[in-house]
Parts: structure tokens; C-alpha cells; sequence
């Protein structure tokens, strides 16, 4: 018998999260690792639990996380990204919780590209009269 899963996609400035909700007790696993062993910063794990404490799936479902791209703040707001997605997938009745606090939205901000004549994308040149 086929088990009950949902998928979500999470995206942040390089990074991409694909992310499987399946029903569990509450264990984040990322890249084969535990949410622990992955990030190291305290922040980062409570951004990656935010939607599931919003609407108080924490113990409710196992996720399994597969993220590349980026550094580790930006998988952390793509995960986030991600669990919200699935968790909407899993029930619509979620929907108002996630978009009020901001979890729905893709955070569109990217690195700016760099351009010719600059040193970087807005540096340009030092600038001498003589």
C-alpha cells in the first residue's frame, strides 16, 4: 500500500529545496542529515520549523529535504519555503495561516548581475582627476 506523501518546491536567492512531507512524529532530515547535524546556528533551525509550529504540525509530519545551491541562509528560507508549500498541498485549511505570517511568498530578491566597465555590480572604478 502506497503511503500518503506531499511535495513542495522552495526557492531563495541560488537555492533550491525539494521537500516530501510524509506522516510521522516530527523528524526534519536534510540531505541524510538531521536538521542539527546540518545547520549549526539556532536561527536557522527555528526558521526551518516556523510553518510547521504556524500551524502546529510539528510532531504530525516527517520531512525529507533534498537542498542545493546557495548558503545556508538562503536553504533555510528555501526549506521554509518549501514545508509551507507542502503543507498547503497536505491542507488547504492552512492557507490563511501561511500567507499571514508571510510563508507562501517566494522572496524574490536575488544577487544583482555584474556589468561591464565595474568592478562589481554597482563598484565601479576608483576615480582620480590627475
Amino acid at each position: 500500500m502506497a503511503q500518503v506523501q506531499y511535495f513542495g518546491t522552495g526557492r531563495r536567492k541560488k537555492s533550491i529545496a525539494r521537500v516530501r512531507l510524509l506522516p510521522g512524529e516530527g523528524k526534519i532530515i536534510i540531505n541524510g542529515r538531521t536538521l542539527d547535524q546540518y545547520f549549526g546556528m539556532d536561527t536557522l533551525k527555528a526558521e526551518v520549523r516556523r510553518p510547521l509550529e504556524a500551524t502546529g504540525t510539528e510532531h504530525k509530519f516527517d520531512v525529507l529535504v533534498k537542498v542545493e545551491g546557495g548558503g545556508f541562509t538562503g536553504q533555510a528560507g528555501a526549506i521554509r519555503h518549501g514545508i509551507a508549500r507542502a503543507l498547503l498541498e497536505a491542507d488547504g485549511e492552512f492557507r490563511p495561516i501561511l500567507k499571514r505570517e508571510g510563508y507562501l511568498t517566494r522572496d524574490s530578491r536575488m544577487k544583482e548581475r555584474k556589468k561591464y566597465g565595474l568592478k562589481k555590480a554597482r563598484r565601479a572604478p576608483q576615480f582620480s582627476k590627475r
